[in-house]
Parts: C-alpha cells; structure tokens; sequence
C-alpha cells in the first residue's frame, strides 16, 4: 500500500468523523430548538439553527409546522446515520483486503438508508411547495434528487463491492 494513499485514507476518515459529528450535533440542536419553540417560547422559532426562520409556518399552521420540522429532523438524522456507518466502513476497510462480506453489507445499507432518505426529501419537497402555494416561504433546500443519485451511486458501488467480495471468496477457496 502506498504511503500517500494510507495517508489520504486518514484524512478521509477523520472528514467523515467531523462530518458525523457534526450532523448529530445539528440533529440535537434542531431537536432541542423545535421543543424549545413548541414548549418554552414560540419565538424561538424565528431562529431554529443557524438562522433558520420557519417563524411564518409556525404561525399559519401547528401541522405545518410539525411536519416540516419533523421532516428536517428525520432527513438530518438519516444524513448522520448514514455518515456513521461510513465511519463503520473505514474501521473495516484494509487495501490489502478490500473485499469484506462485512464491508459489501454496509455499503448496501447506506444505499438502502439513502434511498430512503431521498424519498423522504422529495416528500418533504412536495409538502414544501404545498405550503408555499398558501403564500408562506420555507428557506429549506431538501435535495432529495441530489440524495437519489447519491443513493444509486452507492447502490452501484455496493454491487461492484458485492461481485467483488464473491470473486475473492471463490479465489482463497481454489488456493
């Protein structure tokens, strides 16, 4: 293995750490923020997290409100857990044996969590453009196309690791 690919793969590695770190923060603090708005001040929903004002929905509707929040909490939560079963797949993975039964089963896991959360996104989009057509904005960009190619993406990637770890496995056998 290569010193400059060892190195790379740290880097990346300690990345994904800082990336789910950072979506369970986020997670946490817009769990925290939605009940501090819903049970301690209603105007706190005027700056949820880092600017977000959702402020208009919450005094249109409790439901909107509700909804959209518990869409942003779901697909916030789901973007962390698939981050950490990223981590999981760096603990696992070695170059020198890439092809891991365990490995092909956690790249198929985040593309089935991705998928799911892409369908999520475009849910959340859709009741997104339902509210805005009773005049009220939603400063949220859901990405849910960008999460279904993320997702098929992955979803490719898992059968090639899938193939991959059968062909080893049928190799070390005939050894």
């Amino acid at each position: 293995m290569n010193a400059s690919h060892s190195t790379l793969l740290k880097v990346i590695h300690v990345l994904f750490w800082i990336a789910f770190i950072g979506l369970c923060i986020k997670t946490g603090a817009l769990v925290v923020s939605y009940f501090v708005s819903l049970f301690v001040n209603p105007a706190g929903a005027h700056n949820l997290y880092m600017g977000l004002d959702l402020s208009a929905v919450f005094n249109h509707s409790m439901f909107y409100y509700n909804s959209v929040m518990s869409f942003l909490i779901a697909i916030t939560a789901l973007k962390a857990f698939i981050a950490y079963l990223i981590v999981r797949i760096f603990l696992k993975f070695s170059l020198s044996n890439p092809f891991q039964t365990e490995l092909s089963g956690l790249f198929m896991r985040i593309s089935h969590v991705s998928v799911g959360t892409g369908i999520l996104a475009l849910l959340a989009e859709a009741f997104s453009d339902k509210i805005m057509h009773a005049g009220i904005t939603i400063p949220i960009d859901w990405s849910g196309g960008e999460i279904l190619f993320f997702a098929g993406v992955i979803y490719l990637l898992a059968l090639v690791f899938k193939k991959g770890t059968e062909l080893q496995t049928e190799n070390d056998l005939t050894v």
